[in-house]
């Protein structure tokens, strides 16, 4: 059995640019400047409590209890107005037999919600969350949960990621990953970048999701 396992933010839905402003607002205000697209480069793929935790060590004070509540706040109002599927990807979930996953550095109810507003919520009965592990990703943790859930062996998996720290995740979970370099937040460096980390094939659009998996198959066996 292969199992897959999608990454949620940038993945499935184009999430970062809307996250990764509010990202850097808020670490602006706590005295960490960082711009969006910084933000962009160097925090996709982790969680807050471990961003959170750096940025403390960094500027030598403890973060406020409220401040994850109040970034949810702002992010789930703007989820509701203007978070959308990437391009392509109902289509491309009907067109994938495989057993299938959630494994996302976010907590769980912004992964509810980003799957409720862009309709993708039927296609995921089980999804893991950063907050059931130790460690969060570039450790193997979170993908190692999810495939000893789903009955799978980790040489057995495919992992759909847009981050260096998601698909550093994969490789030392013992998974193959995909990088996905089609969401907003996309720079002409992330391809490159995610192969460097491990990614053994990267593609720009969703419709190639499904041969690319094809492929891989073939070689497993």
């Amino acid at each position: 059995m292969t199992l897959l396992i999608f990454d949620c933010d940038g993945v499935l839905v184009d999430s970062e640019p809307i996250a990764n402003q509010i990202l850097s607002e808020t670490l602006t205000a706590l005295g960490r400047p960082l711009s969006a697209q910084a933000c962009m480069r160097t925090q996709v793929g982790r969680s807050l409590a471990d961003i959170m935790r750096e940025t403390s060590a960094l500027v030598g004070r403890a973060m406020p209890d409220d401040v994850g509540s109040a970034m949810n706040e702002r992010l789930f109002a703007r989820f509701r107005q203007e978070l959308r599927a990437i391009d392509g990807m109902a289509a491309t979930l009907e067109a994938l037999p495989q057993p299938r996953c959630l494994a996302s550095s976010s907590r769980p109810e912004r992964i509810d919600l980003a799957l409720a507003v862009t309709g993708l919520a039927r296609y995921f009965e089980r999804r893991f969350s950063a907050t059931q592990v130790a460690r969060g990703k570039p450790a193997p943790d979170l993908f190692l949960l999810a495939a000893r859930e789903m009955g799978a062996a980790p040489a057995r998996a495919i992992v759909i990621e847009d981050s260096v720290a998601g698909v550093e995740a994969a490789r030392a979970a013992g998974m193959r990953a995909i990088g996905f370099v089609g969401g907003g937040h996309a720079g002409p460096d992330l391809g490159p970048r995610l192969e460097a980390a491990g990614a053994v094939r990267v593609i720009a659009h969703m419709r190639d999701l499904p041969p690319t998996i094809a492929e891989l198959q073939s070689a497993m066996c």
